[in-house]
């Protein structure tokens, strides 16, 4: 546990760190546009994080679901919540057929946990629970939070980057002896964004690993949980499922990966920018507890 929370902490310093380099190489000029670029950034993910659980149930076509509706799936959230001490989350169906489930919410009060159709359909109960109480320990672990503080700053660097290399543009004939060097801009303004979101994607990979643990404490196992990542990696290939690509790192296992596996590159740059770990190095380090 220590150590997946000291690593999220060094990335998100390393974000910070980053607009704090990129607002240096900007001179003079940078606060206002650092100013400008985090205003941006709150505006375009603040929305989203508050929102969280509408947007992400809408784009899943989910119902919340009571008692009556799905007993034995109901009771074994109900159960699961207790045990981690965390209030009763809404509980919402998807009726996608790839095996998949998210959790979402702005803290563990108004937090959702879905599970899709296929994901009851195609798991054993042991499975189900062992993937709801990943589910779970996101909203324990406040990762809905921590992912949009990530995504807050990666936006704002980006947005930054992209005003600076505008500015240069039309500022080019400028003498200013102050003016920082234009090429020194348009190579933070290409390769800012790029680090910011490799960043970013660490951040999310690194919750993974620490939902997947924090689940396997609180069954006392990882068994179940790595049971059902081996069905879902195998199952999610023959039953694709479309969401927005602003969604995706909200799901156990992400609907999107056979398309981009599909599109091209290496696996090793892939997996750089990809918002889930290795399903088999996830696997690895749950029966290895």
């Amino acid at each position: 546990m220590f150590k997946n929370s000291m690593k999220t902490a060094v990335l998100l310093a390393s974000l910070g760190g980053l607009i704090v380099g990129v607002a240096a190489l900007l001179g003079g000029g940078s606060s206002t546009a650092v100013m400008f670029g985090l205003v941006i950034a709150l505006a375009m993910v603040g929305g989203s994080y508050w929102f969280s659980d509408k947007l992400a149930l809408r784009a899943a076509n989910a119902q919340v679901i009571t008692e009556q509706d799905h007993p034995e799936f109901y009771r074994m959230v109900a159960d699961l919540a207790q045990r981690a001490q965390l209030p009763m989350p809404r509980v919402a169906l998807s009726p996608s057929e790839q095996p998949n489930a998210f959790a979402t919410g702005r803290n563990p009060r108004t937090a959702v946990v879905c599970a899709t159709t296929g994901l009851l359909q195609s798991l054993s109960p042991n499975e189900v629970r062992g993937v709801m109480a990943h589910e779970l320990m996101h909203v324990r672990n406040r990762d809905i939070l921590i992912g949009s503080v990530a995504a807050a700053i990666a936006t704002a660097i980006s947005s930054i980057a992209q005003m600076a290399m505008f500015a240069t543009m039309f500022t080019g004939g400028s003498n200013d002896e102050d003016r920082p060097n234009p090429l020194a801009i348009l190579a933070m303004s290409l390769l800012a964004p790029i680090a910011a979101s490799l960043i970013q994607m660490a951040v999310s990979r690194s919750r993974e690993f620490e939902a997947d643990r924090s689940a396997a404490e609180l069954l006392g196992s990882g068994d179940s949980l790595a049971s059902a990542l081996e069905k879902i990696e195998i199952l999610a290939k023959r039953h694709p499922m479309m969401v927005a690509p602003a969604q995706a790192q909200a799901y156990i296992h992400n609907p999107l990966a056979e398309l981009h596996r599909r599109s091209g590159g290496g696996v090793d740059v892939a997996r750089l920018f990809s918002t889930h770990p290795a399903t088999d190095e996830r696997i690895r380090r749950l029966r290895a507890m």
